[in-house]
């Protein structure tokens, strides 16, 4: 029997919702093979299936108190159900609100989203220590700075890695890689690159122009979409603006204007729709203009990168690495401390892996 990897939850939302069910999904090699979706099914020893959720926090009151099997189908989670999840006996523990709670994702246009509970929260470091977790992956909602640092601080102190899914800076920040190297806690961040999302198609087209020797002159990117995420991303996405950008220019030779952009489109659900435009010149000084629809199911897509960075945070812990995996963090997120070209940092994960 394999190891198994227990893992802790920090928000309980689609993102969340989508991984657990993924970790069952792919239990059976079989369906793994004949559906697809991952990049890895065995990543140094470990399956989709070795993945254990042991813990989770949250603060919306609903979600309290509630098995992560049924809380991860309550509203306003809205991604689709592709597996059912068996009873966990793993309970949704009251996480610490800090700025993990903006008045915009309370109640949106007389619209409550959810409302923050008023247990006393738990003390996450305490809770990991004692439930062994090897991994925690944060969800959290863009913005929640305080938040994001306050599980990253908690994860080093119990000695556990962190994956970080959002655009906020942990593995980007060196006094945080550094506490972490000494604690033996590795970190793969920061902000998830989605598996096929807007950010890695749009960086591979913006270098295919430059490749073929077309001058960019400007480009944007929309994405719109009716989950929580995008009403947060709308009214405070100032550090996903900074990711998305950064991820999608720091692949050319030349500075290029690249504007992200983001709308909340409230029947949408968890259907992301990406419009990415590229502008420039090729020969002779002609136009030419690009112009592309990308349509995905937001969540999924982040599980799909979430369930290998994971099992990478794992390898590493197991051979006692503490600290920033720049391979994996370079080809997973959007703004790792280190960017790479797609094909170079795939190539180095391969590497890490196979140690």
């Amino acid at each position: 029997m394999s190891k198994k990897i227990r893992l802790a939850l920090v928000g309980v939302g689609n993102c969340a919702s989508s991984l657990v069910q993924g970790t069952f999904y792919y239990k059976d090699a079989k369906i793994a093979e004949e559906t697809g979706g991952l990049m890895h099914y065995e990543m140094g020893g470990y399956t989709p299936g070795d993945i254990e959720v042991v813990a989770a926090f949250d603060i919306d009151d609903k979600k309290i108190g509630k098995d992560v099997s049924e809380a991860i189908f309550i509203w306003p989670n809205c991604t689709y159900k592709f597996c059912d999840v068996p009873y966990l006996g793993v309970p949704v523990m009251p996480g610490h609100e800090l700025d993990g709670a903006p008045d915009h994702l309370r109640s949106y246009f007389n619209k409550e989203y959810f409302r923050v509970t008023s247990k006393e929260p738990v003390n996450v470091a305490k809770v990991l220590k004692e439930k062994k977790v090897d991994v925690i992956v944060i969800n959290l909602p863009t913005g929640s700075h305080a938040a994001a640092r306050y599980y990253a601080d908690a994860a080093i102190e119990a000695g556990a890695g962190i994956v970080n899914g959002i655009p906020e800076f942990i593995a980007s920040t060196p006094e945080i890689n550094e506490r972490a190297k000494k604690s033996g806690s590795p970190i793969v961040g920061d902000d998830y690159k989605s598996q096929v999302g807007a950010t890695i198609v749009h960086r591979t087209l913006m270098k295919l122009f430059e490749d073929r020797g077309i001058k960019i002159k400007k480009s944007y990117q929309l994405n719109y979409a009716g989950n929580t995420d995008f009403i947060n991303l709308v009214m405070r996405g100032e550090t996903k603006h900074v990711t998305k950008h950064d991820a999608v220019a720091s692949i050319l030779k030349e500075d290029v204007p690249v504007s992200p952009g983001f709308a909340f489109v409230d029947n949408q659900g968890d259907k992301k729709t990406a419009i990415i435009e590229i502008e420039g010149a090729k020969f002779g000084g002609a136009p030419i203009s690009l112009q592309l629809k990308l349509e995905v199911i937001d969540s999924p897509n982040s599980a799909g990168v979430s369930i290998d960075a994971i099992r990478c945070c794992m390898i590493a812990k197991d051979r006692g690495i503490g600290g920033v995996i720049e391979s994996a963090s370079a080809y997973f997120m959007k703004h790792p401390p280190k960017q790479m070209a797609d094909e170079e940092a795939r190539a180095k994960l391969e590497e890490f892996i196979r140690e």
